[in-house]
């Protein structure tokens, strides 16, 4: 059930109490900064005047906005309108930086181009792929480079790259628009993806690779898996090597180190961490534990 608005806190950034916004506000910093501290939840929350740009490099998790859940897995750029209420529950340890736009700010970028206003209708998470995220970051850094000091056309080098961002951004929701507008072909995606999976799993490939199997740009795969699956490639994948792990630990004598190899880990060492991460213990003790 939604709560109602007037239950909701209001801030000018995440904990601080609201303020007057100045004309041309931008803030970039870590999306460590504040979710650590809050063991990475965010509470829902709103900002009157003050737009959101979340850039989410290493990670995942999930936005609330407006009482409705979006799952997201990096790399993804989250996008949340000044007024709407919005929480998050972050994967630990998601590595990303949150970019925060007086609303009046970004009404004067859309005045200047009608496109760029489109952004900002709804919250929204965009899927992005490693060049996005790449170039992305690189505006992120010369952001906090510019904002850092007090030079000549300071202002203008800060707006650069956040239009930068905003036109990658605003290119990015239109081809997931395009490329999901065909529910069926995305199941037929997915369905694919799990064949692949299946049949080659202990490659442990890339998202990219498979994209590219596939026949489908890595984003289209990415928002198939989600809106079909529920879960990402690399989810998905994660969760069939789990399961032939698991079936080798129970039923054959092999060493947690033939095992490694067999599921396509060239490190046991790694094999032993990823399987703790997503079992809860490690592949001794969940051996043991079963009697096995």
């Amino acid at each position: 059930m939604r709560a109602p608005a007037s239950a909701v806190p209001s801030f000018y950034l995440y904990g601080e109490p609201q303020r007057a916004v100045r004309e041309g506000f931008v803030h970039v910093e870590s999306l460590d900064d504040r979710s650590r501290p809050s063991e990475w939840t965010i509470q829902p929350h709103l900002h009157r005047d003050l737009n959101h740009v979340i850039l989410i490099a290493e990670g995942g998790g999930t936005m609330q906005a407006e009482g409705v859940a979006c799952r997201f897995d990096a790399p993804a750029l989250l996008l949340i309108p000044a007024g709407v209420i919005h929480g998050f529950a972050w994967h630990s340890e998601s590595r990303g930086w949150v970019i925060t736009l007086a609303d009046s700010y970004v009404t004067q970028l859309a005045e200047r181009d009608r496109d760029l206003g489109r952004l900002f209708r709804h919250a929204q998470a965009v899927a992005l792929d490693g060049e996005d995220r790449g170039a992305i970051e690189r505006s992120v850094s010369q952001m906090l480079r510019e904002l850092g000091w007090i030079g000549p056309a300071q202002r203008s080098a800060v707006e650069a790259e956040v239009l930068a961002i905003l036109v990658r951004a605003l290119r990015r929701a239109q081809v997931a628009r395009l490329e999901g507008d065909a529910p069926g072909r995305q199941a037929l995606v997915v369905a694919h993806l799990r064949e692949r999976i299946e049949a080659r799993f202990r490659h442990r490939e890339s998202v990219a690779a498979q994209a590219a199997a596939l026949g489908v740009s890595e984003t289209a795969l990415r928002l198939a898996c989600a809106r079909v699956g529920g879960l990402s490639p690399s989810a998905m994948l994660d969760e069939r090597t789990m399961l032939e792990a698991r079936r080798l630990l129970l039923y054959t004598n092999m060493s947690v180190n033939e095992i490694a190899y067999s599921v396509g880990f060239e490190d046991p060492a790694y094999f032993s961490r990823f399987f703790t991460r997503h079992a809860g213990q490690s592949p001794r003790r969940f051996r043991a534990a079963r009697g096995a």
